[in-house]
């Protein structure tokens, strides 16, 4: 062991509670006594935190962990940890020698045979559930906070249950108070099912306890965000609770439209429930945004339900959406279903789908021209309004003299495709 100070640098795929594991994981080593570093090369400890959700993002982490290899010093220690480590851990350190650990987050530790582990910090990869671990404050105006780790479900199509495991919600207390350690003036609560938090612990969280949790947090900040809401846990008690924090955004978990197809998928609904419940919501909330996402080419898809998709997509006029090529998954029911789609009319799909959202897109920003929105900036000259979440939606271009973390009314003066154009309003 040395008394010199270690560096560390982490790298983290995926989507944003990753990256909550990621922040809790760089508060872990803050406290035992490490620095950061932007560089690789400099970093005495590489982090990768994988993700493992399709194939495309399984590649994609065994490319970034190559990558670090070529970059870090002989003497670093390369550590692999996230959803590809809790799947495929041991296959994982038998086929990637250059990794020294592999440790999933609460699961066992896999290290290749032949290497020798080399000394960092004195806790540099803790085994732990980092649910409830502390975090550094937020660098940016925004952060994710993940409420629940785990799913019940049992999606025809969806891997996660099998390693991230059952729902586990996190006490309302603890929730609350890493809100208030990260100092940030916009909250975005995640989870695997996040409408569906506190159903694992009814007696201690209560019933709804989303919707209190929802009214808690929105008392502690500017704004509270909403991802990832399975439509059958939408309730009218939570429709309410999030118009009142002031951000009406939703983001519903669809997958797809057709009745036949989402039964195939283990899922709930039909297009017809689905639009009813949006124009609901519009009705209580003309400003209300919507995102969703939807997988195109699940087993058995026909080019019925594909018409299907195409109608509701064009009939919802959502702000937002997302659409994935099917990718099997080992161990999930879809990947032994027959009706497999071929590649090349998935991709087909795939497109007609994208080019028609594109434009609904753009026609959406275009009618915000000449209004004037609420905006928080997060960095010099790029804001966002309630309609756009951190990351993943179009962001506002605004004067460059407007302060980071401050809220300010703007004027929309032009649009182009999912970003918007802004001055200072009068």
């Amino acid at each position: 062991m040395t008394n010199q100070v270690q560096h560390f640098y982490v790298e983290t795929l995926g989507c944003p509670k990753n990256q909550v594991d990621s922040d809790k994981l760089i508060g872990t080593l803050l406290a035992d006594g490490m620095l950061p570093t932007d560089s690789a090369g400099d970093a005495d400890l590489v982090v990768v935190n994988t993700c493992a959700f399709i194939d495309e993002a399984r590649r994609e982490s065994i490319d970034t962990i190559l990558s670090l290899d070529g970059q870090r010093k002989e003497t670093s220690r390369l550590v692999v940890t996230g959803c590809m480590a809790e799947r495929y851990g041991q296959e994982l350190a038998d086929e990637l020698p250059e990794v020294d650990l592999v440790a999933g987050f609460g699961v066992p530790v896999h290290t290749p045979a032949a290497k020798k582990l080399i000394p960092v910090g004195s806790a540099p990869i803790p085994l732990l559930d980092l649910l409830n671990l502390p975090r550094p404050k937020s660098l940016s105006p925004w952060a994710y906070v993940k409420i629940a780790e785990g799913c019940d479900r049992n999606c025809g199509f969806c891997a996660i249950p099998s390693f991230r495991g059952p729902q586990r919600s996190r006490d309302v207390s603890s929730i609350l108070a890493e809100v208030e350690q990260l100092q940030a003036r916009e909250i975005v609560l995640v989870a695997q099912d996040l409408a569906s938090y506190g159903k694992d612990r009814p007696t201690e969280l209560g019933a709804g306890s989303i919707v209190s949790l929802v009214r808690e947090v929105s008392k502690m900040v500017e704004r509270t965000r909403l991802l990832y809401l399975y439509p059958s846990d939408l309730s009218d008690a939570l429709i309410d609770a999030i118009c009142d924090t002031g951000v009406p955004y939703f983001d519903l978990s669809l997958q797809h439209v057709s009745k036949p197809l989402l039964r195939r998928m283990r899922r709930w609904g039909d297009g017809q429930r689905f639009l009813n419940r949006i124009s609901d919501i519009r009705s209580r909330e003309p400003d209300a945004a919507f995102r969703s996402n939807f997988i195109v080419g699940y087993p058995g898809e026909t080019e019925e339900d594909h018409d299907q998709l195409l109608s509701f997509v064009e009939q919802a006029q959502l702000d937002w959406c997302g659409f994935f090529a099917y990718s099997p998954e080992d161990g999930t029911y879809a990947v032994d279903l027959d009706g497999q789609v071929p590649e090349g009319l998935m991709r087909e799909r795939l497109l007609e789908l994208s080019e028609m959202q594109d434009n609904i897109t753009a026609r959406r920003r275009d009618d915000l021209i000449g209004r004037t929105l609420n905006v928080l900036v997060d960095e010099p000259g790029e804001a966002r309004s309630h309609r756009e979440a951190p990351e993943i939606d179009g962001i506002i271009e605004v004067p460059q003299d407007l302060a980071v973390g401050e809220f300010y009314d703007v004027e929309i003066t032009s649009a182009m495709g999912p970003d918007l154009i802004a001055i200072s309003a009068t």
